[in-house]
């Protein structure tokens, strides 16, 4: 019979040893791998959301061919990897927009 408290594992909450516990000790949380890129990203007036998630990519795209460079074909398979919806109705130009603005 169960009179204070709960059953846990088969024993009373109230007999259980009480210790506090750290998510990740010694680790700072919310760390941005990028602090530079970040902080050019926020000053260009990008969401601190958007910016730590570039800042934070190991691999990241800024590396990688312009948007110009690339053929509608391959603008269209970047667009379905990101969730652009409506891509297939789009033009290069639109694509290309849809791209950093998203």
């Amino acid at each position: 019979m169960l009179r204070d408290g709960i059953l846990f594992a088969g024993k009373h909450v109230s007999n259980l040893p009480t210790k506090k516990i750290e998510v990740m000790p010694g680790k700072k949380m919310n760390r941005i791998k990028n602090p530079k890129q970040y902080e050019a990203l926020v000053g260009k007036g990008m969401s601190k959301e958007k910016a730590a998630r570039i800042a934070n990519t190991e691999n990241p795209d800024y590396n990688s061919t312009a948007y110009e460079d690339r053929t509608k074909k391959e603008l269209l398979v970047k667009a379905k990897e990101v969730g652009i919806k409506g891509r297939s109705q789009m033009n290069k130009n639109a694509l290309m927009e849809a791209l950093r603005n998203h």
